[in-house]
Parts: C-alpha cells; structure tokens; sequence
C-alpha cells in the first residue's frame, strides 16, 4: 500500500516542466517493448499530465530490459534517478553508463513515467523483490577455507608450455593436487569447439580433453584426497548441429530426462533471426534475452519452462551421475541471475562460481539477482592486481574487489585465467602482459599469488603460475590453511602507498602479517615468526599458527578403509570417497 500510495503521490506532483521526453531502450522488432527500436533517442514519445510524464508498453514478453529517459536528443536520464518507492518491478544499474535494468518473469504492461525528480517503474503484474531470507542457500560455503586450482589454461588440450591438461594427464597429477587444493575447475566437459565453450551437445562428454570415463577417473582420484571437482557450465548458448538454428543434438540425461532444443527456445534477438546471412531468419523464435547477447552461438532462452527444465536436469546429472560437486557458470551476464539461482537450488552445488565479467556494483547487483546463491569471480580484484603488476601503485592493493563492498564471502579471487592469458584479442587483459615469459616474471608471479592467498575470498590459483611456481605457491597454501585464513578473514592495520603494503590477516586459527614493496619494513613483528620471504614481500605469522611446522611438512592425506568403506583424512578432517566430509 505504501508503493502505491507514493506513486500516487508522486504522479500528482508538478513540477513545471514541459520540456518533451522520451524512453530509450533495447527494443527489439516485434517486441512492444521501445515499440520495437533499438536505443532510438527519440523513438518513444511519453505523455505529459500535470507536469508528470508517462508512457506505457503493453504485453512485454518475459525477458531482460535496459532504459534511460531522454529529452531526444543529448540529454540521458538513468539509474540515479530511478525510485524504488514508487516502483514494483525491481530494477538496479547495469554497466558504466548506469542504464535501469529490469527482469520480467512474465509478461505484462510496463509503464514508467517521470516528474522531473524520479522515474517510477510499474508492471500490471509487478515482480517480487529478492527475498533475503532466501539468500546463499546453495552452493556457497560459509568461512570457506578452501583454496581452488584452475585446471586448464587456453588450449591446454595440446599445448605442453606448462604441461598439457588433458584428463590423462589431470590423474597424473592428482595426488600433487588433492595435497594442496580442496576445489578443481575443469574445462568444459559437453563436446564442442573453442576448448568446449561452444558447446553442441551438453550430454556428450566425449571432448579434446579425453573421454567421459577418463573425466570420471580424474574426479574420483581427487575425491580419494578430499578435493572437490567443479564443472564448467556453459548453458548462456549453445551450437546448432543443421544451420544457424534448424537442428540441435539430443541431450541423453539417464534418469534426469532426455531434451531437444529447437529455434523457439532461442531468443529473438539472436543472430539467427536478425542477420541478413542466417539462413534460419523465418523460423520460430523464444522470448528477448535475459541478458546481453553472445554473437558466437545460439543464445537460449532462460524464460523458457523447457530450457529451465533442461538446464535442471543437466545441472543434476552433472552432480549425481558424473560425480561433480559444483559448477563454474561460464558468460553469466547473459542471462538473468535468478535463473542461476533456480538451477543450483534444483541441483545443490556444494560450490558455485559465476563469470560476471563486470565492474564490482554491476556483479553487486547480479549476485543480488541470484539471491547470492553463487559466488562471482572477482574482475575488479583482478584488474587492481594488474595496475600493481609487480611495480609501483601498490595503493592499488588496498580494499579492492568485492572486498570493498563486505562481500568477500562471495568473491572468487585470481589473478589469471583461461581468458586473459597468452591470447592475442585480450592483451590489456593479462597480469603481465600479453606472450610473457613466466620463469622470467618469477618474483611479480609469486608476490601476487602471496596477496591472493593472504587475502579473504575463496583464491584461485592458475594452472600456468602453479606449474612454473609450484614448490613456493604450495608453501604459500600451507601458510594459509596453518592460519585458517577464509572466505570472510578480516583484514587490519591495511596500509598501502605507491612503493609498500601491510596487512594483518586474521584467519580462524592465527594471524599473518603480508608485507609487500621493495621498501618495506623489515622487522619480526611481536608475537611474530617470519615465515617466507620473497623478492617483493615477506609474511609473518603469529606463534600459534605452527606455520614453521607446517612449512617443513609434505601433508599427505591419510587414507584407510573402516567398515568396507574408503575415508581420506586430510588437514584433520575426514572425507568419504565421494569427497563429502563426513566428520
């Protein structure tokens, strides 16, 4: 009642204003949404009455919506001016420009209007807020001392710089892995091209990684240790088997249900329905994007109860058939959040990652949207570490990411990843620049993997920096774990200026001090042992950690057999073949 009654109130003010004004948006033909324009400034004339203007759209399909007001030409009122008070369908900021961003979960009659002083935004049917009570139920662990190891790198299927990654070579490794590591991220398991993002069939897991049997014997040498395997779900697209849109694989989930996508649960504003060269522009198509748009594959429709019951059945079957235990989301900005949130409730991930490659109040907002049912790689963590780089700007360092924000429970840290590394279309992208020579950028290596693993969040390791580096990042786990630094670890006495950083982490079981900078100080604080010294940092621990133990030990899980069954005891703690820990 309060909503309406402001509302209400608000249409009534008037503010002397008579310039004209318009809505613009991402209209798509036959959409009545912007009537159908794309961004036209002066496309959607809005009413004026008693000062306040306003302009309805009826029957929007479900989908994903972005707009400003403008007065037609240069001036672009957005996000800043949008009220919550007199609006009932949620909304928040999307990208740089600050565009309002809706979701419908149906269709319905949306109206905006606006007095000068704030844009309201009203559905016939209205779409409920996030309920908060409903938040982080799935899928992320809460003071999570778990550190994950990103298995792959581009084209690691052949390549051998840093070792090939295939699923042969993963078993190889696997008691190494299972020794430090707790989180495994493979590369995409459905059969498709571009390491397997471009996905043509989800069930066949028959890929250039190796063969789903081999897959199965990687994830369950990891479960021998403890260490849980993350799978790479790419559910924003997928690849047509016949044309652009006119025949998809068959995807076989046993139990869980067998699926067929045709071109009506592919959006409408796909490629396949707007270029001049598909050769599927006449066929049927699914509702607008959720989200923003991939030209490399066939976009499906999250709105689509049958695209929602597919993704269920493969998140479920990749969890209780294959022997994963949770799921990296690849492309997550192109859908909306609240159907992640929907398929890790279905499936139950213990750990769920989203790649929202976005600055950090955009990846605010899309955890939001998923109910924060899912962490979110941490892109703006990241890309301080890339303006730091080993040199000066360690004032980069200090409180960055989602970190800023209070949400370092739901953070992802890293510092490279398949994307960013060695490809030539992402240069400004890579931590050290594009095509660098890794043991010859040794210390900027190490130095940055100490602030990862130092810092709160659930850290990343790359597979390429493990590999050139791995004896010092694995004592750098060991300090870690020694201090029960985790997820929400609470960082004091942070000090960053261009030339040095300090901190003091304080984890569940001690605390560290990292110090970082070629002028740093270079006394054992009180109460303090130091125990590791870089080029470019040093950390101290506090004498009831037993770092210094743990640094002379190799931590080899312990494995024995106790009523028929196989237990892996690992860091003091008891886990089953499968991985779960059961005590």
């Amino acid at each position: 009642m309060r909503k309406v009654i402001l509302f209400a109130t608000l249409l009534m003010m008037s503010v002397g204003s008579w310039a004209a004004y318009y809505v613009a948006g991402n209209g798509v033909s036959g959409n009545p949404w912007c009537d159908g324009l794309s961004w036209k400034v002066n496309g959607s004339a809005m009413t004026e009455s008693n000062g306040v203007w306003s302009i309805t759209f009826p029957a929007v399909p479900a989908g994903s919506y972005d707009f400003k007001v403008t007065n037609g030409s240069s001036t672009w009122i957005g996000f800043n001016k949008f009220s919550a008070q007199c609006s009932n369908l949620y909304a928040v900021s999307s990208g740089s420009d600050a565009n309002i961003h809706f979701l419908l979960q149906q269709a319905q009659d949306v109206t905006i209007t606006y007095n000068s002083s704030v844009i309201c935004l009203q559905g016939s049917v209205g779409n409920e807020y996030p309920d908060p009570s409903k938040y982080a139920q799935v899928g992320v662990p809460s003071e999570y001392e778990g550190v994950m190891l990103q298995a792959f790198y581009w084209d690691s299927n052949k390549l051998t710089t840093y070792s090939n990654t295939r699923y042969t070579t993963l078993v190889d490794y696997a008691d190494e892995i299972g020794e430090n590591f707790d989180l495994v991220w493979f590369p995409p398991s459905g059969n498709g091209s571009g390491v397997g993002y471009y996905t043509k069939c989800y069930s066949n897991l028959s890929s250039d990684w190796g063969t789903q049997q081999k897959l199965q014997a990687v994830i369950e040498k990891l479960h021998e240790h403890g260490c849980k395997a993350i799978a790479d779900v790419v559910i924003n697209h997928m690849q047509s088997s016949n044309g652009w849109a006119k025949g998809f694989s068959t995807n076989y989930f046993g139990t869980y249900g067998t699926y067929r996508i045709t071109s009506s649960h592919i959006c409408a504003n796909d490629e396949a329905f707007t270029s001049s060269s598909s050769d599927s522009k006449t066929l049927s198509h699914g509702n607008a994007d959720t989200g923003a748009n991939d030209d490399g594959c066939r976009d499906l429709d999250h709105t689509s109860e049958y695209v929602q019951q597919m993704c269920k059945a493969y998140t479920r079957w990749l969890i209780n058939t294959i022997g994963f235990d949770g799921f990296r989301y690849d492309l997550t900005r192109g859908y909306g959040g609240n159907y992640l949130s929907m398929y890790n409730l279905a499936s139950e991930p213990f750990f769920s990652v989203s790649e929202y490659w976005e600055d950090v109040n955009s990846i605010k907002n899309h955890l939001e949207a998923a109910s924060y049912n899912t962490l979110a790689f941490d892109f703006p963590f990241k890309f301080k570490l890339n303006a730091w780089k080993g040199g000066s700007g360690y004032a980069n360092l200090k409180n960055p990411g989602l970190r800023a924000l209070g949400l370092s429970r739901f953070a992802v840290t890293f510092i490279d990843n398949h994307d960013t590394f060695h490809r030539s279309d992402n240069q400004s992208d890579e931590f050290l620049g594009y095509n660098t020579n890794l043991n010859g950028k040794r210390k900027e290596i190490l130095a940055a993997n100490a602030y990862l693993l130092m810092m709160p969040g659930v850290p990343c390791v790359f597979w390429p920096h493990w590999y050139t580096c791995k004896n010092e990042i694995e004592a750098l786990i060991r300090i870690r774990k020694a201090a029960g630094i985790h997820s929400q670890s609470v960082v004091t006495d942070e000090v960053a200026s261009t030339n040095s950083y300090t901190a003091t982490i304080t984890g569940h079981k001690g605390k560290v001090i990292l110090r970082m900078g070629t002028n740093r100080a270079t006394d054992v604080p009180e109460g303090y042992e130091a125990v590791y010294h870089g080029e470019l940092f040093d950390i101290y621990a506090s004498v009831t950690t037993g770092v210094e133990n743990v640094l002379q030990q190799t931590a080899r899980p312990r494995k024995y057999i106790e009523n028929g069954q196989l237990y892996v005891e690992h860091n003091g703690e008891v886990y089953d073949m499968r991985g779960a820990r059961v005590r």
